[in-house]
């Protein structure tokens, strides 16, 4: 049997072993290590050394550490709160407000963090009692919290985006920067969708009653409005901000929005010793779990590629009689297939490389069709089986259905999808923001 056939037999066990829920890591070391050592003898051993310490080095993965703790901090602080308040209060005459305070500040918190999961989280303890208490259409009060969620696998600070640009090959600022207006737009279309929908359809979102509205004087709503946001700007502007400007490179400006965050949770007291911990605990038990799965798919990815699998593949993709067009739509629908039952990571990791070279041999810019792949990744957040945004709301509205939740959630990958397209149709609006920046 020749080592490409090898190969690609490794990659077909490599997703038998995660569907049957074997630990994705494991899966990725044992597999490399049996295909590695029938196609390569004892050096796989040396291989897996040098490709663990190589991913390690990398500094720029360094940054995930550093933005999870952010992402954290920002979660205890209760800072997203104030603003859902100030923002709930301010838009209460319009129908549809509630879905609107949600996505801005899902937006927002996304922008500030990166991690869906947190997002997701504190978006369902905010607003689910609100909208359920305001007579809110459960299944797209479920898709609004559950998409808006999902915008920090795109917008910067995402960490997929941070894993992704040693892959590619591509800066992790200019991903960070390519990916903004895809995110802006993706947050906008939400907003339109459910303000459409309730103006058509006035009992899926009421406006608030005027006692609910006049609990607060317009100069209070304002001082919230400013409170809640003022610090979650500047947590943006020493991460973003930065990274864009190319003042700092993303690892430094992690470092530098994760003091600013510590900082300001503690200038608005509230950041206890207890909660400290809890960030610092979770910062490490994420990291290490990411970074050793990294790790076992880095290792998987440089058999695969050893045993001459990727070179078969992306020659066979070539002499397909297909337009880069067609090819192009028929890649995007694979990772959209796969996305469902796995998670991102090994998509990134493995079925990117394969697929690339194809892609650039068309040529396609790797940036736009990374970004492609990233808005086209974040619909398995929402798309069953595995659709982690679904099993993370239920974990803290219990009293929602969670067939409600995911008959919410279709409504909004099929607006991704659409999305999807228009960036395959126009490029620019993923390229525009680098081009004029750089």
């Amino acid at each position: 049997m020749s080592e490409p056939v090898l190969g690609l037999i490794s990659l077909g066990l490599v997703f038998i072993g995660i569907l049957t829920g074997y630990p994705m890591a494991f899966t990725f070391i044992f597999i490399s290590l049996v295909f590695g050592w029938l196609g390569m003898g004892d050096r796989v051993i040396s291989l897996m050394q040098y490709q663990f310490f190589s991913l390690m080095r990398n500094t720029t993965l360094a940054a995930i550490p550093l933005f999870l703790f952010m992402g954290f901090i920002l979660e205890q602080s209760g800072l997203m709160e104030r603003m859902f308040k100030a923002l709930r209060l301010l838009l209460g005459r319009v129908r549809g407000s509630l879905y609107v305070v949600v996505l801005i500040v899902a937006t927002v918190f996304a922008a500030a963090t990166g991690i869906v999961g947190a997002s997701v989280t504190v978006l369902g303890v905010m607003a689910a009692p609100i909208m359920e208490k305001s007579g809110y259409n459960i299944r797209l009060s479920a898709g609004a919290i559950a998409a808006g969620g999902t915008l920090g696998i795109l917008i910067p600070p995402s960490i997929l985006l941070i894993v992704m640009g040693p892959v590619v090959g591509v800066p992790v600022s200019d991903l960070f920067t390519a990916a903004i207006i895809p995110g802006v737009l993706l947050a906008v279309i939400y907003i339109l969708y459910t303000l459409i929908r309730s103006y058509m359809n006035p009992a899926l979102g009421p406006a608030l009653s005027d006692a609910e509205i006049a609990e607060t004087n317009i100069g209070g709503k304002l001082l919230e409005l400013l409170l809640g946001v003022i610090p979650v700007v500047i947590v943006i502007a020493f991460t973003l901000g930065v990274i864009i400007a190319g003042i700092a490179t993303p690892t430094d400006a992690a470092a530098s929005g994760a003091l600013a965050s510590l900082v300001l949770a503690l200038l608005y007291r509230k950041m206890t010793w207890a909660a400290f911990k809890h960030c610092v605990y979770s910062t490490l038990t994420m990291s290490a779990m990411i970074m050793f799965l990294l790790g076992a798919a880095n290792f998987f990815g440089a058999v695969f590629s050893r045993l001459g699998s990727g070179n078969l593949l992306t020659e066979y993709l070539l002499s397909l009689p297909f337009s880069p067009t067609v090819m192009l739509l028929i890649i995007l629908a694979i990772v959209f297939v796969l996305g469902s039952p796995l998670e991102w990571i090994p998509i990134v990791l493995v079925i990117v490389p394969i697929f690339l070279p194809t892609m650039v041999e068309m040529g396609y810019d790797p940036l736009w069709f990374s970004i492609l792949v990233a808005v086209t990744l974040q619909t398995s957040w929402l798309t069953p089986p595995m659709a982690l945004s679904a099993y993370f709301l239920k974990g803290v509205v219990p009293q929602w259905k969670m067939g409600d939740i995911y008959l919410g959630m279709t409504h909004f990958v099929a607006l991704q999808l659409m999305v999807v397209l228009l960036l395959v149709l126009f490029p620019d609006i993923v390229l525009w923001l680098p081009r004029v920046l750089g």
